[in-house]
């Protein structure tokens, strides 16, 4: 490559790298994804593959926004280079992503999809290229660095959510035995009618005090599926593990808790569901926040850092510079204090005369 090509080029990068860094291009670029956004939302599709009115013309907007994130994505490139030094395009993974985002946008034009049949000769589906359009408003994560800061501390804590996951599986396996060795099978009484064997309330009973007693006419027997048609009960580890999980979620524990008073009365459940509720969801799951609030924390002390080393290395930078310019004009002026001294003609290098001086000589 020639020196004039090299300049150019140079020249050229410097230009697209001031353009993607700017504020309003960026601003444009985020209103452009925010845009495509709603277009997406407002699709509407009918069966048979038919289309309202209104969808028409939203698939009309389609080739503007490929064309603008095309020119953003080209703008990039132009600046940072493509992929084979440091800090080029595709070093960056929200980059990648957004190139795959341009790509198969541009696959799935149909004008192309015919130009690539009549030249391969096989046939592709474009609905596959289009569903990869719901990956366009994740380009909002990359024009906005504290969604990346919120992404990366979610994707960094997941060893320690996953020590704490299995933390919490074994809390829950084991108030799930303890379920099992006091409510097995005491979830499928309830009350029948004598004369029609049939069901005549779908709540558990018992057969003593203090749990709930049938009323008269009615006999408190097996069998009865259980609540929630049979899911809520502690007859296997499976359906305990279930239980329980229901339990410390907290949807729904109460209806559990009154399900056993009446099975077996209310003298000592509370002794199994409160440390439950209180172990299970008010401890291990609130672990979970607390992971994910140290590190965010600690993600955004990092780009805290980062951005304070790269503001003071630029100062440090300016300094060297304006110190060697400095520097430059104290030897210019040693030389031409020099100069003057083997003259005798004092001259100073900012006197307009001194040019003209000097090419007289």
């Amino acid at each position: 490559m020639c020196p004039s090509t090299r300049k150019r080029l140079a020249a050229a990068r410097s230009v697209a790298f001031l353009n993607s860094a700017i504020t309003p291009f960026e601003y444009m670029i985020l209103a452009t994804i925010i845009a495509n956004c709603i277009v997406l939302a407002l699709e509407q599709h009918l069966p048979e593959g038919d289309k309202t009115p209104m969808s028409e013309r939203l698939d009309d907007t389609e080739p503007y926004f490929i064309g603008i994130f095309c020119f953003e994505a080209g703008i990039k490139i132009l600046a940072l280079g493509f992929a084979f030094h440091k800090g080029s395009y595709l070093r960056n993974g929200w980059n990648v992503m957004d190139f795959v985002v341009v790509m198969t946008g541009l696959l799935g034009k149909r004008e192309l999809k015919d130009m690539i049949v009549a030249t391969t000769g096989s046939d592709f589906d474009l609905r596959t290229l289009r569903a990869v359009r719901v990956l366009r408003p994740l380009k909002l994560v990359s024009g906005i660095p504290s969604l990346q800061v919120v992404l990366k501390s979610i994707m960094k804590a997941m060893i320690p959510l996953l020590q704490i996951g299995l933390l919490l599986f074994f809390a829950i396996l084991i108030f799930a035995i303890i379920g099992l060795e006091f409510y097995i099978g005491k979830f499928h009484t309830t009350c029948f009618d004598i004369a029609t064997d049939e069901i005549k309330v779908e709540v558990p009973c018992g057969t003593e005090l203090p749990s709930r007693l049938c009323p008269n006419g009615t006999i408190c027997r097996k069998y009865w599926d259980g609540p929630n048609y049979g899911i809520t009960q502690f007859d296997n580890i499976l359906f305990a593990v279930l239980t329980v999980f229901q339990c410390i979620t907290m949807e729904g524990w109460t209806d559990i808790l009154y399900d056993s008073n009446n099975a077996s009365g209310n003298a000592w459940n509370w002794l199994y569901f409160i440390p439950l509720i209180i172990i299970g969801s008010f401890f291990m799951l609130n672990l979970v926040l607390g992971v994910l609030s140290g590190e965010f924390a600690k993600e955004r002390e990092r780009v805290e850092n980062r951005r304070a080393f790269l503001k003071l290395r630029r100062q440090q930078q300016i300094e060297r510079e304006l110190n060697g310019y400095m520097e430059w004009i104290s030897k210019a002026e040693e030389v031409i204090l020099a100069e003057d001294d083997t003259d005798g003609d004092p001259r100073h290098p900012f006197d307009g005369n001194y040019f003209t001086l000097s090419e007289s000589d």
